[in-house]
């Protein structure tokens, strides 16, 4: 009667000695640094995340002096009109119908959305793989650049005082009303639109996590465990 035969230990997953997955290196678990179930490094790391999205918002709100500057170039004037009542100066609106001022809200608000669109492209292309305080930073940026390129608008337009320009350029003469922006809503038009495009280009093209489960390879013939009797156990 034949003892029966001792089956070997099954291949251990965690050998390099068949070039098998390497196990993850000390500290994988870091504070900054993460890695995957193949021990190879997940992402840039939390601090190099933060300081791009610092470079980002920063970079994103200073481009909103070319806004400003374009609102300022393109935005309709709104004729006013200065005239002395009872020893008063008074200024009224040339033309009581007119659309203009609805027209300097429109520029802003288009020339938001553009330059959200443009934004998140450039900030996709330059870090296709993101994260959230990409995300944020974007975000953030637009919206300080809004706020920028308003301010700097106003500051390039007319003067705000309307009764000295009134008296400046005389009784009866039109002259171009201050730019200000009606519809504060239209800060939120930058920053809406950067997200909702930087939304649709990660889900069209970012980067796709592997597939666990496709990734799983069978062992080798040589490396199924042997049954007690030297037959390959199920």
């Amino acid at each position: 009667m034949t003892a029966p035969l001792t089956p070997p230990p099954p291949p251990n997953e965690h050998s390099s000695s068949h070039g098998g997955p390497v196990p993850p290196p000390v500290g994988a678990h870091a504070v900054g640094t993460s890695y995957d179930h193949h021990g190879e490094q997940d992402g840039p790391g939390m601090l190099t995340e933060v300081r791009q999205a610092a470079v980002t918002l920063v970079a994103v709100a200073v481009s909103g002096v070319l806004l400003g500057v374009l609102w300022w170039w393109l935005a309709p004037s709104v004729p006013l009109v200065g005239d002395v009542v009872d020893g008063s100066w008074a200024v009224y609106l040339k033309d009581s119908e007119g659309e203009q001022a609805i027209g300097v809200d429109g520029t802003f608000t288009l020339l938001g959305l553009g330059f959200g669109a443009l934004s998140a492209l450039v900030v996709f292309l330059l870090r296709r793989r993101g994260g959230v305080p990409l995300v944020v930073g974007l975000g953030i940026g637009a919206f300080l650049g809004s706020l920028l390129a308003w301010r700097v608008g106003v500051w390039l337009g007319p003067t705000q005082d309307v009764i000295a320009h009134a008296r400046e350029v005389g009784k009866g003469t039109t002259f171009a009303a201050p730019l200000k922006l009606g519809a504060k809503g239209a800060w939120l038009a930058w920053p809406f639109a950067a997200l909702a495009v930087h939304l649709g280009l990660t889900g069209l093209f970012g980067p796709r996590d592997p597939d666990p489960y496709g990734q799983q390879q069978p062992y080798p013939p040589s490396q199924y465990p042997q049954g007690p009797y030297g037959g390959k156990s199920a």
